[in-house]
């Protein structure tokens, strides 16, 4: 075979093998690194960014991200301290720092994530167990992420990775405990508003009670000032009576009986009486 057929040929075969997917060639990209697998053993590691070779059909590559990645989880119920149930949204920062040991625990990135998974709500599920539900939301919750992140960085870390934050995106009661919960509120707020209004019905009536007293006193009081005046009124009037008919008798008498007159023949009126009557005594003389 000439030299020219066996350039031919090599090539033929290197082409080949790129269609049957067992390239000698495999790429590093600059987000990643790359693990050599021969036959199940990892042979090679490739942590920086290039082109390398490998044996096709024998050696096979395992590739691993080694940038910041993110993990978030399902909602998933926890239970605090004082028995109540959360449902607990969390998420976390991550990185596998050796690919060598997370390849021996796992095989792939996604069984890393599987037990970064497991590590992380284990963690959160211990901790949160030993605090109320009110510390969780309020006083201690970034006191209980530390501790977790902690904890589950050092079980991490014996399979290469690295957990560098873990937060709590939301925790949330269970819809049936919701309900119940917002039940009792509803609860609490009807018999608060009973009580304030029994209260202030109380203090109306209080307050209706001391204006009626007040009331009845003021009349009392005034009643009592105007026949107090009008006694006096009366008194006075008798005594100026008193005094004009003893000035003058006749002029009193004769003042009365105009009084009378104008009376008795006021509307029209009309009076039988005799001639001799004394009413008329006036009338004769005049």
């Amino acid at each position: 075979m000439t030299k020219q057929g066996l350039v031919v040929v090599l090539i033929a075969v290197i082409v080949g093998l790129f269609v049957l997917g067992a390239s000698p060639l495999f790429v590093v990209d600059v987000t990643q690194t790359a693990l050599v697998v021969q036959l199940g053993k990892p042979v090679k590691n490739a942590t920086e960014p290039g082109l390398y070779a490998k044996v096709p059909f024998v050696q096979d590559v395992t590739y691993f991200d080694k940038r910041l990645l993110d993990y978030d989880s399902n909602a998933q119920d926890v239970i605090t301290q004082d028995k109540k149930t959360l449902l607990l949204d969390n998420f976390a920062k991550w990185r596998i720092t050796d690919p060598l040991k997370v390849y021996q625990a796992f095989q792939s990135q996604r069984g890393a994530l599987q037990r970064l998974h497991d590590i992380i709500y284990s963690e959160l599920r211990v901790e949160l167990g030993r605090h109320d539900l009110l510390e969780i939301v309020s006083s201690t919750r970034a006191q209980i992420m530390r501790v977790v992140t902690q904890r589950a960085n050092d079980k991490a870390s014996v399979y290469g990775i690295e957990i560098q934050d873990v937060r709590i995106k939301r925790a949330d009661l269970p819809e049936q405990n919701e309900k119940a919960v917002f039940a009792r509120m509803q609860a609490e707020r009807e018999r608060q508003a009973k009580q304030y209004r029994a209260e202030g019905a109380e203090e109306a009536q209080k307050i209706r009670s001391e204006a009626e007293k007040d009331s009845e006193i003021i009349l009392a009081q005034a009643y009592k000032e105007s026949e107090e005046l009008r006694g006096g009124g009366d008194a006075k009037a008798f005594r100026i009576y008193a005094d004009a008919y003893r000035r003058d008798p006749s002029f009193f008498e004769l003042t009365r009986s105009m009084e009378a007159y104008k009376k008795a023949f006021a509307d029209k009126s009309t009076i039988v009486v005799g001639p001799d009557s004394e009413f008329f005594r006036y009338l004769k003389h005049r």
